[in-house]
């Protein structure tokens, strides 16, 4: 960020010194160089004349945005189009769906994925998988880091002189990492720990129960690697998924209840066990570029606009794209989760409703118990309610767009009143017929501050007037 009235470097939306807004990031666009086969990243003001850092010929423009296809996700590709190995020798990026081969762009379309024979595909991947080779991907990745080495010099510098800024303000044993397993979370460890120098970072592992099994293993690895880091796990082992979901219903798109029970409520009680009341800043691997709604958080945001209260989070990679963090992880060598190796562009749990049908039909190809147990979970449960198709209801992921508890046992059984509360504005009172526990109140955290008051076991959720 760039504030233009004291001609200075900043790292929030408004500045630090004169309270003035900031100028925005400035966007970025990826271009193809035919000679070096690799993609150049270049700002869309940049004046410089439009050629190959590394051998002069001109570029031409590709995407807004891409991330590498590593020869496990290319032999994929050529097995749905017939062609084994036939790409063996080519740089290969995609860009969701849109794969770019040597420059040249092929679309995968979600009707031709949804016809795929699984089963065929498992075979052949077998198959194959002994004469599939890293040795032309190496020779491409490290030319794309050459051709765009100064890039990654500049966003690398800025990212450490902004976690260098922010920690002013906070002890170093009141500083932590969120650490999913993802490539983002990894790649803000990485920088966290270098800007530092600080090897020792707490970190917190939010353990949902539904990662990918070669999550837990990335993280094993990042275990070992990191001797000397503190690595916290943060586990909701009173509840199962399952168990939960015959009460209430699987999760949707709109209704992800599993990101509170199962993610941000385990944080909060092992942040609460490790800081007590003390304030701390949290580093984030949120990107704006992520999806709408990430486009609309701060860089840093206090206790008011975050989840999880009594924290401050930092978001040194907030404006980078998807390729830029794949320039870092592989420019600076940094270990990472194998799921992207298969194809996977998000990491998370692997039956979340926000997965796309790429996702799905990996997780059909490399978690195929997992996957078909989840499966018929879904039709059991939309014929429990109804449905007259379940098998398309769940195969076409209507089940993803489900609201409210219509056919649930539970729904018909709940009855929610509240009255207003004379202490604060914009609250309600809730009075509850049974005991409660802590889990419940966490339930109440993305929606506002929670305050609880000992009053015959009334729970107070304020707002804050939003």
């Amino acid at each position: 960020m760039w504030c233009t009235n004291c001609n200075k470097t900043t790292y929030s939306e408004t500045c630090e010194v004169c309270g003035s807004k900031t100028q925005q990031e400035t966007p970025i666009e990826v271009y193809w160089c035919d000679s070096c086969r690799v993609p150049i990243i270049r700002e869309v003001s940049d004046s410089h004349p439009l050629t190959c850092p590394c051998c002069g010929d001109k570029l031409k423009y590709l995407a807004k945005d891409l991330r590498p296809v590593f020869p496990e996700e290319r032999l994929l590709l050529e097995l749905i189009e017939g062609k084994p190995l036939s790409y063996k020798s080519a740089s290969v990026w995609a860009a969701d769906s849109r794969y770019y081969i040597d420059g040249k762009s092929t679309n995968l379309s979600i009707d031709r994925l949804k016809k795929l024979d699984v089963e065929k595909l498992s075979h052949q991947l077998e198959e194959f998988k002994d004469r599939n080779s890293y040795d032309e991907f190496n020779k491409n990745i490290d030319k794309f880091v050459r051709c765009n080495r100064e890039r990654l010099d500049s966003i690398k510098e800025e990212a450490y002189s902004f976690v260098q800024q922010q920690v002013k303000n906070f002890p170093k044993h009141q500083l932590v990492i969120s650490f999913s397993g993802g490539k983002d979370s990894t790649v803000v460890a990485d920088i966290v720990v270098r800007a530092l120098s600080n090897p020792k970072m707490v970190h917190i592992f939010g353990d949902t129960t539904l990662e990918f099994p070669i999550t837990y293993d990335y993280v094993a690895r990042y275990r070992k690697h990191n001797p000397l880091a503190i690595i916290k796990t943060a586990k909701n082992k009173e509840q199962d998924f399952y168990s939960v979901c015959d009460q209430i219903g699987p999760p949707a798109r709109m209704m992800r209840w599993c990101c509170t029970m199962f993610k941000t409520g385990p944080i909060t009680r092992v942040l609460n066990s490790l800081f007590k009341d003390a304030r701390i800043l949290t580093f984030y691997g949120i990107r704006k570029h992520e999806s709408v709604s990430r486009s609309k958080y701060e860089r840093v945001a206090n206790s008011a606009n975050v989840k999880i209260q009594k924290q401050t989070v930092a978001a040194p990679i907030f404006y980078w794209t998807d390729l830029e963090v794949w320039l870092y992880m592989l420019g600076e060598d940094v270990d990472f989760n194998d799921a992207y190796r298969l194809g996977y562009d998000r990491v998370g749990c692997w039956c979340c409703p926000n997965n796309n049908t790429r996702s799905q039909l990996l997780a059909k190809i490399y978690m195929p118990e997992q996957s078909e147990k989840w499966r018929n979970y879904l039709i059991n449960f939309a014929k429990q309610i109804g449905k007259p198709d379940p098998e398309v209801y769940v195969d076409n992921g209507k089940w993803k767009a489900r609201q409210g508890g219509n056919g649930l046992a539970a729904a018909e059984d709940v009855k929610i009143r509240y009255t207003n509360c004379t202490a604060e504005d914009h609250a309600k009172i809730y009075k509850l017929n049974r005991a409660i526990s802590e889990d419940f109140y966490n339930l109440f955290i993305p929606f506002g501050r929670v305050k609880i008051f000992t009053l015959l076991d009334e729970c107070c959720w304020y707002n804050g007037g939003s």
